[in-house]
């Protein structure tokens, strides 16, 4: 992480200098990105430096939760931004023994995983960003588990909402994996002191320039 902290923060200082910030958007996008990506596994990373580190700490983590947690019987909806993400968490459930179905952007049937979760076959549903969203209700679940945050709050609160619909009579548990010390508690921060505007930074669909002040990008490489 920290190798690729400094070389992106200098990548990020040497584009500002030359551009301004407000037309530094993709550079500080693709930057943080990248730091996210190390936060959740350096495999994710398609870089030479990445490519001999093996484990995860958050990883670790949270196959140690999962195993605990289904153990005493509950039931848990696992989202990630990343699908390479859930490529990589599903051979590791696997040697556990761990059972679970998988919803993606560019899953087909829809109907099969939906029903093997909500009829108690499976106890665990990992979930992409993208096919998550709406349109799902998972009254079965009573934990949700945001491996890696979402940085526009709404959209999070969306997700955890797919266990929060109507006919659903259990307490929810919601879980938000975060790494500290990295992006992603900088990140944090950020919303609760910007709120709307930390998540105006993520919408990699927006082309308004950013409206961060540059001691705010300094705090998020720091």
């Amino acid at each position: 992480y920290e190798t690729i902290r400094l070389a992106m923060h200098k990548r990020v200082r040497e584009e500002v200098e030359r551009r301004g910030l407000a037309r530094s958007r993709i550079v500080v996008l693709d930057a943080l990105l990248k730091l996210r990506q190390v936060c959740c596994d350096p495999r994710l990373l398609k870089l030479p430096a990445a490519a001999g580190v093996h484990e995860s700490q958050k990883l670790d983590a949270l196959l140690e939760m999962l195993e605990s947690l289904i153990a005493d019987g509950r039931r848990a909806l696992l989202f990630s931004q990343f699908t390479s993400m859930l490529d990589l968490m599903k051979p590791e459930l696997t040697k556990l023994r761990l059972p679970f179905v998988e919803l993606r952007g560019d899953t087909r049937d829809r109907e099969t995983p939906v029903r093997r979760f909500q009829e108690g076959e499976v106890p665990l549903f990992l979930i992409s960003l993208k096919a998550g969203g709406t349109g799902l209700n998972l009254t079965a679940a009573d934990t949700v588990i945001h491996y890696d945050p979402w940085w526009n709050p709404a959209v999070e609160l969306q997700a955890t909402d797919r266990a929060h619909r109507i006919g659903q009579e259990k307490h929810i548990f919601v879980y938000k994996l975060i790494a500290e010390g990295t992006v992603e508690e900088r990140i944090l921060e950020l919303q609760e002191r910007k709120g709307a505007l930390a998540a105006s930074l993520f919408d990699e669909a927006a082309s308004a320039p950013l409206r961060f002040e540059l001691d705010d990008v300094e705090r998020l490489f720091r």
